[in-house]
């Protein structure tokens, strides 16, 4: 799936207040995140852009790890790296002023900025998308990151929304 598999983003969207749910635990979903952003049930695919909207709508990060949640029940769910891919970035102005935005693989549009922070874990960069949820930024989004990255002393990276964002060593 890509951006251009959703009509609209997750953001025109009201996304469930999943942070105020606690129902008790009531068991396994049965579903898995694969690291390549593939959502199955049952070892199924789900192929359906828009229900897999909707159960990213209701995805939440606990201490014990990902759940998915409905003011009735919480149920676990298996994600093998990062919920979300960040599979479209978009950018606007130069320098510091430089916004860039970007777009995951269930439609979330977010700019990397203070609240959507850039973290590398292994070189590999993730973007904060909401909640505590993680987009991996994939390979060819990464390679774009690069192209516009500046030396900030002996550290490249990006500027967006008045922050610096490191990719590594100059």
């Amino acid at each position: 799936m890509t951006a251009a598999d959703f009509t609209a983003p997750l953001a025109a969207i009201p996304l469930p207040p999943v942070e105020r749910w606690n129902p008790g635990d009531c068991g396994d979903s049965g579903m898995r995140i694969a690291a390549d952003g593939s959502w199955f049930h049952q070892g199924e695919r789900i192929a359906r852009p828009e229900l897999v909207r909707l159960f990213a709508g209701l995805l939440r990060k606990d201490d014990a790890g990902y759940v998915l949640v409905t003011p009735v029940e919480k149920l676990s769910i298996v994600v093998e790296d990062a919920p979300f891919l960040a599979v479209v970035v978009d950018k606007a102005g130069d320098g510091e002023d430089q916004r860039l935005t970007f777009t995951t693989n269930v439609g979330d549009r977010v700019v990397l900025g203070p609240e959507h922070a850039l973290r590398l874990q292994d070189v590999i960069p993730y973007l904060h998308v909401r909640r505590g949820l993680e987009a991996k930024v994939v390979r060819n989004v990464y390679y774009q990151l690069a192209d516009i990255a500046v030396a900030r002393g002996a550290v490249l990276g990006v500027w967006s929304a008045g922050a610096f964002f490191e990719l590594g060593a100059a």
